[in-house]
């Protein structure tokens, strides 16, 4: 199996340096990505979590169920699945460097979940700005540097820029790629979308969590993000100024390519278009498909 050629990733709520990822274009603006001829992540994905603060059962559930959810089919969940997802992200690689469709040969990304790590006491304080985050990198990878670390930071935590850049973050610090997720239930309700911030629709979160499913959908893009773009130089398009759009901001804010036919859970009352393990139900950002070069979403 392919080794995975990264130091760390690490997951928070804000952009520290290097903005890698930005606000998405609105449904039918979204621009062509183009690969720069950087790096990609790929092979073995080793994931260090560091939660930090008072993460809730739901949010940890959440998100650990999703990361489960990458590679393994939902068996008696029904489609679509968080694999199928997860496989459009893992296309990148056929087309890097000018390359073409891989059918079915496109080399895994296989996540794993290879150890936690537990900050309730908020260490660091609730105002997290670089160097704060620097510190945290090692808590989260155990010193190991094939380990791709995510910090996620619970409600009442305020980072530095935060809600002035991207929902689904991710970026680079001393060289080392990292992705920034948080619960923006309180501090930016309008990255909490579609549960919240959404004129003229109505959805409820499928875990029956706003946080949590929110969260979700935010490391699930900052992770495709990190994984087409990690160093600056991947898959791209430039917006405005020194803005770019990558894998999901591209094409934020689309629900499906059918809206009005996403299914609800009948036990949350949510909606949800991807299925994962054990039953759970999730709601994953629309990802711009190399192949078909246009937005895609599960449903």
């Amino acid at each position: 199996m392919a080794s995975f050629r990264i130091a760390c990733l690490v997951v928070l709520l804000v952009l520290v340096v290097g903005p890698l990822a930005v606000w998405g274009a609105e449904k039918g603006a979204a621009v062509p990505l183009s690969h720069k001829g950087g790096r990609l992540l790929s092979g073995n994905l080793n994931i260090g979590i560091l939660w930090y603060g008072a993460i809730t059962k739901e949010q940890k559930d959440a998100i650990l169920s999703f990361l489960k959810s990458l590679n393994s089919p939902s068996g008696g969940g029904g489609e679509p699945q968080v694999s199928s997802w997860w496989h459009v992200v893992e296309s990148y690689q056929a087309y890097a460097k000018g390359g073409g469709p891989g059918g079915n040969d496109i080399p895994k990304i296989t996540v794993n979940v290879v150890s936690e790590q537990f900050d309730p006491n908020y260490s660091l304080g609730k105002v997290l700005i670089k160097d704060f985050i620097k510190k945290l990198i090692p808590k989260a990878t155990g010193g190991k540097s094939d380990t791709l670390a995510l910090i996620i930071a619970s409600k009442g935590v305020t980072v530095q820029e935060m809600c002035a850049g991207s929902c689904a973050q991710h970026g680079l610090i001393e060289q080392q790629p990292y992705v920034a997720v948080g619960d923006p239930e309180e501090e930016c309700p309008e990255c909490a979308w579609p549960f919240l911030e959404a004129p003229g629709i109505s959805l409820k979160p499928p875990s029956g969590a706003v946080g949590a499913d929110a969260m979700v959908m935010l490391l699930a893009g900052g992770l495709a993000g990190a994984v087409t773009n990690p160093y600056g130089d991947g898959f791209y398009a430039d917006a405005r100024g020194d803005d770019i759009l990558e894998a999901t901001s591209v094409c934020s804010r689309i629900l499906s390519a059918q809206e009005a036919k996403l299914p609800v859970d009948p036990v949350s009352g949510g909606a949800y278009n991807a299925n994962g393990v054990a039953g759970t139900k999730f709601f994953l950002p629309a990802i711009w498909n190399p192949k078909t070069s246009s937005c895609w979403t599960p449903l």
